[in-house]
């Protein structure tokens, strides 16, 4: 369930208060007195079993005996009582509740043993399709409409923030703390437990909301990672989305399998997912009240240059220095502006970025070099600084320079330093509508927040290309994972690792295992020397640690000697280890190369993630790691690598050329691939991988498996669901053989070519509008598609060059699955051909299989050739006001009936 009746959460026409009383210091008190008091102008309804009146207005002492069905009902009474209640509202026909009550993980009293309150409220609500939020939570405020559906001791002003929090006590400190600064609301969240309503529905209807600019999120926890990252994904595509996720210190120490299975459920993963999702995240109160101060104030900047107005050199510096530590970006100031400034200023300014214009500075002054600053391209945002003096009241020069804050086309940020002397600036400041800060620093974490979200943003949308990078060995490494399940081996190294990695094309060295010394002469026999000694034990996860690696052997009599050293220390250091034999493998002489580690694990929330970061024996103590989400590509692989120190080191230094870091990015989104197409693979650790210039080539290697439950999805511990391969068939048509397949992030480049190839008819036809070229933003929302919610199939044929696109037919669902919008394009010159017949065939194929209830789309109503096509594919067509002719096709109607 997501957006299903949530409307009657948001703008309910009624509101019952189950539990309102007159009881001074209640729940039931407090809530009546808000939505009474807030400018609420639907109907409100008290209900109170034992009393007639509550606050002088008539009361009910049933959900039975309303005048009428409340759109919204508020429980504020015991928890016992509340799977009934929700029972008797839905049956009234309400569809939305807010649930205060705490204590619901109680037993259900007469209940089947093991069912819970809450078990039994969900129970009860399901049938009616009524929506819960909470429970134990603070409640809902929607200031817009005056509904203050909550026991916060204060309300919210109108505005244009949305913001939704699992703690209560944070709800009520955004609030305080906002009335003060005068900043508003579109609405305001408890989300409690959030046992219904959760961040995935919130997510979706705030998204569509045309009153919400930004959304921000406080996250104890998430559930339900595949609808949260869907939800997020496009909710963040839609406008700025910030998360404050507390809980960042490290997990308790757990023995773990491999180096990259300690880090299951550990923040590393969350800060992954959200940074997948394109949200931002701040990690303290101070940053999330900055958050709040530029989302409610500012648009996000055009770029990342924030220029420095000051009357003080310390400031200044210090709002530099804050700035550069942020990894953010001074305004280089130009020579035209260095001029126009020069024309203004005293002749002693330091003519540079932070502009000092001294502390004798009138307000005209002030004035003069901000208008300077807004007008110069090269500048981006402002930072305002103004310390106190005798001379000029601080009040004078806030009046003086709001017209110009108000009026300019780019963020301007006011820092007011000091107290009472500056109390009045900054009031005005706040009355104005321009963000506030007490200090540079603060000033300067807020607008990085919104240049980090337009980082964020950037890189999500970037086109990887089209790159084909095959996996010639699935079948193999199918088979041996079965192998080893079929012999109960679910821990597994050294050679039957590197042969999984060798199926999904990632280099090693040759490896071979041998049960004595018999075998392990022979092996190095195979391979050639010189070659490397390992003990393969169980029991040893770290074979270093008891000196169970040797190297560089150049013949057998070096062989002999190391297999009688080894094993009797081995022996001595872990006398209860169990010897399995030994790893022989072939020697990599690479002095240059860099030791990496790159492994996959499976998180309790997001399933499965990719670590990268420096390799080799001393992995926890560098501590230079970084996960992220499957299924990658090479720009989401860049981007992880990118995060870590290592990869100063990857880029060359002193002499040293870079390592060849497309095949390092290669190998990322292999493993990807091998957490989407292996379900069984629980945790798996490449250390080290070496990588120089060469290229690389994985050394060690060692992989647990873990049982797929009989008839479970492989592919349901996915947070995002990778590319369905199975959907992709190969087609004879008119225009010869052809694939149908759906439409990835690697078409990006095809499908430039595919739309440029489109007459501007076409293009007004598709687009119902003009347009020359597709923006970064609206090329990675064609190709980069979310499967659980989008889906589109392209026609493809080999070209010179590469792969070429002739037609696309896509179909959004929204948020419940049960509807679809569907659109097709044909490339101009191949129309008349059966292609878009076959397309829209797969796509309708497709929302069968799926369980769509409705198809629909929209057309021009010149647009002949899609309204004949869709009138033979069972469309029916209506002619629309607007001018366009609506097609709908259910599913669940048999075509006759329709």
């Amino acid at each position: 369930m997501s957006i299903r009746n949530l409307q009657h959460l948001f703008a309910p026409a009624s509101v019952a208060v189950i539990g309102a009383s007159d009881r001074p210091g209640s729940v039931g008190a407090t809530v009546w007195r808000n939505l009474a008091g807030g400018g609420y102008r639907g109907a409100l309804w008290p209900v109170n079993r034992r009393h007639a009146e509550v606050d002088g207005r008539q009361a009910w002492s049933s959900v039975a005996g309303l005048p009428g069905v409340p759109e919204l009902a508020v429980i504020c009474t015991p928890a016992a009582t509340v799977p009934g209640l929700i029972g008797e509202l839905g049956a009234a026909g309400c569809r939305a509740a807010i649930v205060l009550s705490a204590g619901l993980d109680a037993p259900m009293p007469g209940g089947a043993p093991g069912v819970t309150l809450r078990q039994a409220m969900l129970e009860a609500a399901r049938p009616w399709l009524l929506r819960i939020l909470g429970p134990n939570c603070v409640g809902l405020l929607v200031p817009g409409i005056g509904l203050n559906a909550s026991f916060a001791p204060s309300g919210a002003l109108p505005g244009r923030l949305a913001f939704v929090a699992q703690s209560g006590a944070l709800v009520t400190a955004v609030l305080d703390w906002a009335a003060a600064r005068r900043i508003g609301f579109s609405c305001f969240v408890s989300l409690g437990d959030g046992s219904d309503v959760d961040f995935g529905d919130l997510l979706d209807w705030l998204a569509a909301d045309p009153g919400t600019d930004a959304i921000l999120l406080y996250a104890e926890s998430v559930r339900h990672a595949r609808k949260f990252m869907s939800a997020a994904r496009g909710a963040a595509r839609a406008k700025p989305t910030l998360v404050v996720k507390s809980g960042r210190g490290a997990e308790a120490a757990r023995a773990a399998f491999s180096h990259t299975g300690a880090l299951a459920g550990s923040d590393l993963v969350y800060d992954a997912a959200i940074r997948r999702a394109g949200m931002l995240r701040v990690n303290t109160t101070a940053e999330l009240f900055d958050a709040v101060a530029m989302l409610a104030r500012v648009r996000p900047p055009r770029g990342e240059r924030l220029a420095i107005l000051t009357n003080g050199g310390g400031p200044g510096v210090m709002a530099l220095d804050a700035l550069i530590d942020a990894g953010g970006v001074p305004a280089r100031l130009g020579r035209d502006t260095l001029a126009r400034l020069d024309a203004v200023l005293p002749p002693l300014w330091p003519r540079a970025n932070p502009v000092d214009i001294v502390g004798d500075a009138p307000a005209d002054r002030y004035r003069h070099a901000l208008s300077i600053l807004l007008d110069a391209p090269e500048v981006d945002a402002v930072l305002l600084i103004h310390a106190p003096t005798a001379l000029v009241p601080s009040a004078g020069i806030a009046s003086a320079l709001l017209p110009l804050i108000q009026g300019a086309g780019r963020p301007v940020l006011c820092c007011w330093l000091g107290g009472p002397s500056v109390a009045e600036a900054r009031r005005l400041s706040i009355e104005a509508g321009a963000p506030v800060f007490d200090t540079p620093e603060e000033a300067v974490k807020g607008f990085q927040q919104l240049v980090d979200y337009r980082r964020n943003a950037a890189t999500l949308v970037q086109a990887p290309g089209p790159a084909e990078l095959s996996v010639p060995g699935t079948q193999a490494a199918r088979a041996r994972v079965d192998a080893l399940l079929a012999a109960g081996r679910l821990e597994a190294g050294d050679a039957d690792a590197m042969a999984l990695l060798a199926a999904y094309g990632i280099p090693v060295l040759a490896t071979e295992t041998a049960a004595d010394r018999a075998g392990a002469l022979a092996a190095a026999c195979r391979i050639g020397y010189p070659v490397a000694l390992k003990i393969l034990s169980p029991d040893i996860v770290h074979k270093t640690e008891v000196g169970g690696v040797v190297l560089d052997l150049a013949d057998e009599g070096a062989l002999n000697a190391a297999i009688d050293a080894l094993s009797t220390r081995v022996r001595t250091l872990r006398p209860q280890a169990r010897m399995g034999g030994f790893t022989v493998q072939a020697m990599a002489r690479r002095p240059h190369a860099l030791e990496l580690i790159v492994g996959l694990t499976v998180d309790p929330v997001f399933g499965p993630v990719v670590l990268f970061g420096q390799g080799g024996i001393a992995v926890e103590v560098t501590a230079d790691q970084a996960v992220g989400l499957p299924p990658l590509n090479r720009i989401l692989a860049a981007e992880l690598v990118g995060r870590t120190r290592v990869a100063r080191l990857l880029a060359g230094y002193r002499g040293q050329p870079p390592a060849d870091l497309d095949a390092l990015y290669d190998v990322l989104v292999r493993v990807g691939r091998m957490a989407a197409e292996l379900p069984e693979l629980a945790e798996l650790d490449i250390n080290p991988l070496l990588a120089d210039a060469a290229g690389v080539v994985a050394l060690d290697a060692r992989l647990r498996l873990a049982p797929v439950p009989p008839g479970q999805d492989g592919s349901a511990r996915l947070a995002i669901l990778p590319y369905p391969m199975e959907l992709e068939r190969q087609v004879d048509s008119a225009l010869g053989p052809l694939t149908i397949r759906p439409i990835r992030p690697e078409d990006a480049q095809a499908h430039v070519a595919f739309f440029r190839a489109l007459t501007p008819e076409d293009v007004h036809m598709r687009m119902f509008g003009m347009m020359r070229e597709l923006s970064p933003q609206q090329l990675a929302r064609f190709t980069q598609i979310d499967y659980a919610r989008e889906m589109a199939f392209i026609a493809t044929r080999p070209a010179s060059g590469g792969i070429e696109t002739l037609g696309v037919a896509r179909v959004v669902f929204d948020p419940d699955g049960e509807r679809g919008e569907f659109a097709v394009t044909v490339r101009s010159d191949l129309k008349g051909r059966g292609l878009g017949r076959l397309l829209m065939q797969c796509l309708l194929d497709y929302c069968a299989a799926r369980g769509v209830g409705l198809v629909e789309g929209a057309a021009l109503s010149g647009n002949a050739r899609m309204h004949a096509l869709a009138a033979s594919l069972g469309f029916t067509l209506d002619n629309a006001p607007d001018g366009m002719v609506r097609m709908r096709r259910r599913f669940d109607l048999p075509p006759e009936t329709q």
